[in-house]
Parts: structure tokens; C-alpha cells; sequence
């Protein structure tokens, strides 16, 4: 434990420095974000600072495979060599830009490299239901998840700490399942990611010195992703709970690919209709939509740990509980857009106030 926690704060102070050296060259070189009518910024800011989490997490689950090899060597090349790809076309997008297809043709091509090195999900293990065996439909559920998981974290990462924080708690989660499940490379690839998050949030949490970037949120995407895919092969529950530790950005992403589809709009337009902007909108802060989020991340990773863990009753509680979840966030939102409108509203002078 002494040897973990000593590991995990040398990351930490290790991401820490290798932001701020990157926001120093963001800013001599004007690699900046510059605020657009989409935006919940109001100046320009350096990006693509996620490139420490990505430089660590990769040198470090290689050093970590060196000292206990249970990946196949291709196994872990495949992922390193999908991670670089993703992280590679999201930073050139970060600084240059790059058109919607080409970055949907690397994250495909990212994801068949995992299902080639790792395979696909064969057994899932479902609330109330049990185990579900999906034998071909196992390939594209996969893919779908990996290329969808990857966009959906990018889509996300809009507000200051939002998805720094999500990953501290996504990867502290994945920690303590590699723990109990006893897989070592799930646990030590949870820390890293984790660890090195931690120490980008110094820089990001609001108010923001520097944006992850694609190059991070991508990344942290599809790392996600893929632990999920890699663990449930020991473990069919670690499929779900790759779900439920980060089902609210799963769920925001969902509904609001739903609720824009269902309105006729064009969903490959930018928009600010995800739950937390709506949120923001109404004027909530950055720092409270980010500390919300990281709360109910938490409330998702500990239904992850008693599912995993097969405790009595964890099967109904979690599929009873998070519908309830996703239904309170989305109601909390409406709640707050309508009481904004009451407040808003012209109010009716009265007959005293007229005389």
C-alpha cells in the first residue's frame, strides 16, 4: 500500500509539472482556445495540457506490463499503439483542426485494434437479468462502445474540472477493482490515469489556467473503454461497470443525443444542450456542475464495487437505482430552467402598484 500511494504521489507531481510546462509553451506558441459563442469561457485559454496524462499513463503501463507481463505483449502493443493514434489525431485537431470524419475513421480503427488484441465482449452480466452471452453481437456492441465512449468523454470535457474530475474518479474506481478482482495492469492503468489527472486538475479546476483538449478527453475516453472490454474478460460484471463509474457523462451524452434527434436537429451541429450546460445556462457555476458530477460519478463507482463484488440484493439495487439516478439529474435540470423562466418572467404590476 506504502509503495502505491508513494507511486501515485510522484505522478501526481509529475503531471503537475509537466502541464505547467505545457501551458507555458501553449502560451509562447498561442496554442489557445479562444472563446467562441459556444463557449463557457470569456478569454483565451492554452489547450491541449492533456498531453501529460497521455505521456504518463503510456510510459507507464509499459513500465508496470515490464514488471508483471499478464497482457499479451500484442495485446498491450495494440492498446499503446490505438491510445498513441487517438491521442496523436486529437492533438493535430487541437492545434490545427481536422475534419469530423477523418477523427471518427481513427477512433474505428483504434477500437478494431483492442478487439484484435483483446477481443470483444462475450459474456455481460445485467442487473435483475444475469448473465447475457452475445456471442457475434459482442463485436459491434464493442466497437460501438469504444468509438461511442471515446466521442462522448470529447463531448464532455466543456467546463472547467468537469472531466479532470470524472477521470480521478473513474480511474480510483478502476484501482479498486483490479484490486478485488486481483488484476494487476487493470489496477495499475486506473492509478496512472488517476494519478496523472489529479495533478492536471491543479491547473484546470475553475478558474482554468489551461483545457485538457482532445488530446486528453479523447484519450481518457477510450482508456476507459477499453479497461472496461479488458477486465470483463476476467470478470463478465466489470462490463457494467465500466458503465455505471462513469454513467453520468454516459447518460448526458445519451439523452442528449436522443432528445436532439427527437427534436430534428442536426446532431453533427456544435450545441449547448447537454444537462450540465443547460445547468451552467441557468447559472450555475463551474465548480459546483463539477463537484455535482463528481458526486454522482462516486455514487456510480460504489454501486460498480458491490456489483462487482456480488453482494446480496447489489443486482436489484443497481438496476432500480440507476434509472432513479438518471431521472433525478434530468429532473433537477428541468426543475432549474423553470424556476430561471419564473424568475425571468415580467411580473403584472397590481392594482396599488399602478395608483
Amino acid at each position: 500500500m506504502f509503495q502505491i500511494v508513494s507511486l501515485s504521489l510522484a505522478v501526481i507531481g509529475l503531471s503537475y509539472m509537466g502541464v505547467a510546462a505545457l501551458r507555458r509553451w501553449a502560451e509562447g506558441h498561442h496554442a489557445l482556445d479562444v472563446p467562441n459563442e459556444r463557449s463557457s469561457h470569456d478569454r483565451p485559454i492554452p489547450r491541449a495540457g492533456g498531453l501529460a496524462i497521455v505521456a504518463i499513463t503510456l510510459v507507464g503501463i509499459v513500465v508496470f506490463w515490464l514488471h508483471d507481463p499478464a497482457w499479451p505483449l500484442t495485446a498491450i502493443t495494440t492498446f499503446i499503439i490505438g491510445a498513441g493514434f487517438i491521442a496523436c489525431v486529437s492533438l493535430v485537431d487541437d492545434l490545427y483542426g481536422l475534419s469530423r470524419n477523418l477523427r471518427l475513421f481513427v477512433h474505428g480503427l483504434a477500437a478494431i485494434l483492442v478487439i484484435l488484441g483483446f477481443g470483444s465482449w462475450q459474456t455481460v452480466s445485467i442487473p435483475i437479468v444475469g448473465e447475457l452471452h452475445l456471442g457475434w453481437l459482442g463485436l459491434p456492441i464493442t466497437f460501438l462502445w469504444i468509438v461511442g465512449l471515446t466521442n462522448a468523454y470529447n463531448f464532455m470535457d466543456g467546463i472547467d474540472g468537469l472531466a479532470g474530475g470524472q477521470a480521478v474518479v473513474a480511474g480510483s474506481a478502476w484501482v479498486l477493482l483490479g484490486w478485488v478482482t486481483d488484476q494487476f495492469l487493470v489496477g495499475g492503468l486506473g492509478m496512472l490515469v488517476a494519478a496523472s489527472s489529479l495533478g492536471f486538475l491543479g491547473h484546470n479546476w475553475y478558474p482554468a489556467r489551461i483545457f485538457m483538449g482532445d488530446v486528453g478527453s479523447a484519450f481518457l475516453g477510450y482508456t476507459f473503454a477499453v479497461l472496461s472490454v479488458i477486465a470483463a474478460h476476467h470478470n463478465p460484471a466489470l462490463a457494467l461497470s465500466g458503465v455505471l463509474i462513469l454513467w453520468p457523462f454516459v447518460f448526458d451524452t445519451t439523452f442528449t443525443l436522443l432528445r436532439r434527434l427527437y427534436h430534428g436537429e442536426n446532431i453533427l451541429v456544435a450545441h449547448r444542450s447537454h444537462l450540465y450546460q443547460r445547468l451552467l445556462i441557468v447559472g450555475h457555476s463551474h465548480h459546483f456542475l463539477s463537484l455535482l458530477y463528481v458526486v454522482l460519478a462516486v455514487v456510480g463507482a460504489g454501486l460498480a464495487h458491490i456489483f462487482t463484488m456480488e453482494v446480496p440484493g447489489s443486482a436489484v439495487l443497481v438496476g432500480l437505482l440507476l434509472p432513479v439516478l438518471c431521472l433525478a439529474l434530468w429532473s433537477y435540470v428541468v426543475w432549474e430552467e423553470r424556476k430561471r423562466t419564473r424568475q425571468l418572467r415580467p411580473q403584472v404590476p397590481s392594482l396599488v402598484d399602478t395608483l
